[in-house]
This record gives C-alpha cells, structure tokens and sequence, in this order.
C-alpha cells in the first residue's frame, strides 16, 4: 500500500496530504482512528475519520474512497 500511497501523495499533492503513521509508536492515535488492522488506510476531514479501508487494497480501491471528499481540480482559465 505504501507505493501506491507514494503515487497517490505525488500525483493528487494540491488537494490531499498523506500521511503515515507507525501504530507502535502512536497507539493513542491509533485507537482514536478505530485501527485495528494494519495496513489500514484512514481519511480524516475536518479532523474526523470520514472513510477507511483495511487490508491489501487496489489503487482504484483508494481512489474510488476518496473521490467523494476531494474537492474537483480547476480546469485552467481560457485565453
């Protein structure tokens, strides 16, 4: 999950940050997002877990949980 991750980070960088965080060293954290299974991915908006997905997971998997919460590209302005 963390190249596809990478990918999704690089390729969607105006309008999404990830971030990972290492349950071991973060269990509070990890509990208040409800982790119970690693790899898990968590999308947090306005400070609240909105979707998660748990497992190996595809990048259209990814994509498609985050589609409803990220705000559309602008299109550049015509000359």
């Amino acid at each position: 999950m963390e190249s596809l991750l990478a990918h999704l980070a690089r390729k969607e960088r105006s309008r999404l940050k990830v971030s990972r965080i290492e349950v071991s060293e973060n269990p509070r954290l990890a509990e208040k997002l409800g982790v119970e299974e690693v790899p898990t991915l968590v999308l947090v908006k306005d400070r609240r877990p909105v979707a998660r997905l748990e497992g190996r997971v595809s990048a259209p998997q990814i994509e498609r949980m985050l589609a409803p919460y990220l705000a559309p590209e602008h299109a550049p302005a015509a000359a």
